[in-house]
């Protein structure tokens, strides 16, 4: 016998399936009543069958999370085509409860049947092949002449008035399984008990089929449930460096302020500087022109000026080296800013890096887990399959054992027909019925071959695709290996990173130290400004007695100035001596503020 196409007994069988349901359908609606409801079950039936005829020979289309098949692509064409369809696609996409592309396709079928143009809108789709061939197969059944049939059929089905509420049902998660038992039943066959048998065996495969698809369809709910999270913890995430960014412009502008004061304070100094200059320069003016007449204490103040100036200029220089040092500090300061910052921003992404790391190894660990317990299940499916395999294989033998008995009974039964045709006419012809029974038998048994062949090779392709799965999961336990390895590296780095920030925060705290004690010392000679200011030498016409011990000057009572406070002592009350590095001879002191003292002539002294 010839081998037939699977795909043409496929659509053989849908076309005849589609037959008995329009047929069951019309009959029944016609005995029942005209009007019919959703709740109907012959109505149903024909949705479910409907759809197993445009599910024939659909494209399966590749998505990001799983392999999408559905019916609804085909039928969004129509309202391009067909202008009068707009109103049921609007209608179908406007409704709130559905959620599914099928569930739409489903939605769809029950208006174009309740607008009495199925048939119509089928019409428009089986014409235009070349844009089915997008979506279809060129096997499929709505790409063959069995669509143009079906179609035909369709046409009857405007005799029926169906009045169906589409909101409130639950479309999406309907499941389209064929009853057979409504168009298998017949007198002959009631008494079967194997054909019974094959049938259940049928029914529980496809139960078995359904719950596979369950299950698919539950693992696919929870993906969508994870790329929801994911996109929540995103936007958390860009939420928080928002803030972070916040935060950096708040600080530049207190750094900013900052700034701003220390060039306030350099200013204010800068002006009392120059106030001690004036001062300082207008007592010398002072003393040059009370000294002019007296030559010794003349070169004595021309040699303490001197010195005055040599202590200016030192301290000058001090200042002018301190602010020198205060400008270096500030530049130092502002590179060490501009490398915190830097450093800031580096340990800000290496810590989003580690967070993505952590966030994907975790995700890679899920899988993983995931793909090991499918790899059980799909194990224990594989394992269930053989068993069954090995069953059909037990049947086939038993089957080709009947089938040699079969032939030898009819060797057996022409031999006994030969010898015998004279004798028993009567009995020839039950013997000629009983071969014809058993031909029908013959056939029935090789078109159970052929289904146990066609599912024999879905299993074999199952099993292929269950070693591509694993394949799969083998390279992305690689990449997680390979992750791990970058995610060590870049904790040693952080750890780098870390040891440097430490470094330079002890370089700015010795910075810091150092600018404290330049402060220090330039408050230091602030008050020593200070107190030079608002200090006047008395005149010497003025000064004629010694504060301490009240007795007029003299050639022995000589007069010695304090240039601190501005009092005048005799040499005997001011014994107070102190070395100097600079000077060979020992300082006279003030008792009173232990300032250096000067020496001057007495008025009545030429």
């Amino acid at each position: 016998l010839a081998v037939k196409d699977p795909t043409a007994v496929e659509r053989a069988n849908l076309l005849n399936m589609a037959k008995l349901s329009i047929k069951g359908l019309i009959e029944s609606a016609l005995s029942f009543g005209r009007t019919l409801d959703s709740d109907y079950p012959p109505l149903q039936q024909f949705f479910v069958v409907m759809e197993h005829c445009l599910k024939h020979g659909l494209k399966v289309r590749k998505s990001f999370l799983s392999y999408n098949k559905t019916i609804w692509g085909p039928l969004e064409l129509v309202e391009k085509l067909y202008p009068e369809a707009e109103e049921i696609a609007a209608s179908v996409r406007d409704l709130p409860g559905l959620k599914t592309p099928l569930g739409r396709a489903r939605a769809w079928l029950r208006l174009a049947l309740m607008q009495k143009k199925m048939a119509d809108y089928l019409r428009c789709l089986i014409i235009q092949r070349d844009l089915l061939s997008e979506f279809y197969e060129y096997h499929a059944l709505m790409m063959e002449e069995e669509g143009a049939v079906i179609v035909g059929l369709l046409v009857g089905l405007n005799v029926i008035d169906a009045n169906l509420c589409v909101k409130g049902e639950d479309l999406d998660s309907q499941v389209g399984v064929i009853d057979f038992s409504v168009y298998l039943k017949s007198d002959d066959d009631i008494g079967g008990k194997e054909r019974n048998v094959q049938i259940a065996a049928i029914l529980d495969q496809k139960n078995y089929v359904e719950e596979l698809n369950r299950q698919l369809n539950s693992t696919v709910s929870s993906l969508h449930a994870r790329v929801d999270s994911l996109e929540k913890s995103n936007t958390k995430l860009i939420e928080e460096l928002a803030i972070a960014k916040n935060n950096i412009i708040k600080l530049q502008e207190e750094n900013h302020q900052l700034r701003s004061e220390n060039t306030l304070i350099l200013m204010k100094t800068q002006h009392h500087l120059e106030a001690t200059k004036v001062d300082v320069e207008a007592e010398l003016q002072t003393y040059k022109h009370s000294r002019q007449g007296l030559d010794e204490m003349y070169t004595e103040a021309r040699r303490q000026l001197r010195e005055e100036a040599q202590l200016r200029q030192d301290m000058e220089n001090e200042l002018v080296v301190q602010v020198s040092m205060k400008h270096e500090i500030e530049l130092a300061m502002k590179l060490l800013e501009k490398d915190i910052h830097e450093k800031q921003d580096t340990l800000i992404g290496l810590r989003q890096q580690l967070d993505e790391v952590k966030a994907i190894n975790v995700e890679m660990y899920q899988k993983l887990q995931v793909s090991e317990d499918a790899m059980k299940e799909k194990n224990e499916i594989i394992s269930r399959l053989e068993d069954k395999t090995n069953q059909i294989n037990a049947t086939m033998k038993q089957l080709e054992q009947r089938l040699q008995q079969a032939e030898k009974a009819q060797m057996e039964a022409e031999a006994e027909d030969e010898k015998l045709k004279q004798e028993y006419v009567n009995k020839s012809e039950s013997l000629q019925n009983e071969f014809s029974q058993k031909e029908k038998q013959l056939l029935q048994l090789e078109t159970d071959l052929k289904i146990e062949k066609e599912w024999r090779q879905t299993l074999e392709d199952d099993l292929q695709k269950e070693k591509e799965t694993v394949s799969h999961l083998r390279t992305e336990t690689q990449e997680i290996v390979n992750l791990k390895k970058e995610f060590l590296k870049l904790q040693e780095k952080n750890k780098q990173l870390k040891s440097i920030c430490e470094d330079q925060e002890a370089a700015l705290q010795e910075l810091a130290s150092k600018l404290s004690e330049s402060k220090l010392k330039i408050e230091d000679i602030k008050e020593a400004n200070k107190a030079l200011q608002g200090q006047v030498w008395l005149k010497d016409k003025e000064a004629t007695h010694c504060k301490l011990c009240e007795k007029e000057f003299s050639l022995s009572k000589r007069k010695h100035h304090c240039r601190n406070c501005g009092e005048i002592f005799c040499n005997a009350c001011s014994d107070n001596e102190l070395p100097l590095p600079s000077s060979p001879k020992p300082v006279r002191v003030c008792d009173s503020c232990h300032a250096i003292l000067i020496q001057r002539c007495s008025s009545n002294v030429p």
